[in-house]
């Protein structure tokens, strides 16, 4: 008994640790991709097929970010883990060395002791102790490996599951390119872009005054009709990412926005968080592509920094629609390869014109 315990702690010493229940979370979103996969092979008609698209590659985003994360919560959990060993390493050695020279002393020494036949009954009472508690310690030490690989083999499949979802990604991206060509049953609010809008484009010097010059320009049909501002506090964020600046933080220029800044990684998906119309789209300025969609009476959602857009001035989009992706090219799928977050999105609110905090309308930056 005594040495199969001295075995398996020298055994849970040597070992490498790394596991965290968040992987649990890339398994999920693993899953889900492959249930978006399904619906995309399953969609008919163009409009379907927007949307099966749209879930595939919004799917994978999550997924990738899941897995991420988890990766990142392993690691943190391994060098904790290792940490703890070598903090205990000398005791544990020392109390292993000490059963070791017991284990192969002969019987009789065993039961000496220079003290006496008390002294010895005081080391047998302390030696009997030291059995149970190094049997707990291996214990606690065993459900830690079994957890860690339990969490790699999860890792390890879901990171198979998010290469397949890479492919098939990259894939869905061109074929959403053409889908929303294809698609000719959105309602449209007019059929080109007002000679108005026209000439904003042309004598656009800042965001701001573009924005504002949007803002007045009418038109005969309204925005989509829906309880936009029931839903504070409940929109998705538009893109998968992190966010770098809010509202009136500086950048390292000192330039601060009224809008949000979200780093996202290459090629990363930009859907409409609302239903809304498009009151423009296209090339502005230094921000690359700009959609401006309008979700309600007197607002104004700006989304700048895409590399490609989708949709034509005057459509009306559902929720979750896509309206673009951001440039670069999303090649990696593990921690540690390819390019990260290395794209930007900006994004304002406003209404009635001026700029709004938009925070608090998205579950993801909303203060509780």
């Amino acid at each position: 008994m005594r040495r199969a315990l001295i075995l398996a702690a020298f055994a849970l010493l040597a070992q490498p640790a790394a596991a965290d229940t968040a992987t649990a979370a890339a398994e999920k979103a693993a899953s889900d991709l492959r249930a978006a996969i399904a619906t995309l092979n399953e969609a008919e008609g163009a409009r379907s097929r927007v949307a099966a698209l749209t879930e595939t590659i919004r799917a994978y985003e999550l997924g990738l970010t899941a897995l991420r994360e988890g990766l990142r919560s392993s690691a943190l959990r391994e060098a904790g883990i290792r940490a703890g060993f070598d903090a205990k390493r000398e005791r544990i050695g020392q109390v292993l060395a000490a059963m070791v020279a017991m284990d192969e002393a002969p019987g009789p020494l065993v039961l000496l002791h220079p003290g006496g036949p008390e002294a010895a009954a005081r080391s047998a009472m302390i030696l009997a102790s030291v059995g149970p508690a190094l049997e707990g310690e291996a214990a606690k030490l065993r459900a830690d490996l079994q957890e860690i690989a339990r969490m790699r083999a999860l890792q390890e499949g879901v990171l198979g599951a998010l290469e397949d979802g890479l492919a098939a990604a990259q894939a869905a991206r061109t074929a959403l390119s053409r889908a929303v060509q294809d698609r000719t049953d959105l309602p449209r609010r007019f059929l080109e872009d007002p000679e108005e809008l026209q000439a904003l484009v042309a004598n656009a010097d800042t965001l701001e005054a573009f924005a504002r010059g949007v803002a007045r320009l009418q038109s005969d049909v309204g925005p989509p009709l829906s309880d936009f501002e029931g839903a504070r506090g409940t929109l998705p964020l538009p893109v998968v990412g992190t966010v770098l600046r809010r509202p009136g933080e500086a950048d390292a220029a000192g330039i601060d926005r009224p809008g949000l800044l979200m780093a996202t990684r290459p090629e990363a998906l930009v859907i409409a968080p609302w239903s809304a119309t498009i009151r423009y789209r296209g090339p502005l300025l230094d921000y690359k592509n700009v959609m401006i969609l309008e979700p309600a009476a007197g607002y104004l959602l700006i989304l700048a920094g895409m590399e490609v857009v989708y949709g034509e001035t005057g459509d009306v989009l559902e929720a979750g629609a896509p309206v673009g992706l951001m440039g670069g090219k999303d090649l990696a799928v593990a921690e540690g390869a390819g390019a990260e977050r290395t794209e930007t999105l900006y994004m304002e609110l406003r209404q009635d014109a001026e700029p709004i905090d938009p925070a608090p309308w998205f579950v993801e930056t909303r203060e509780e």
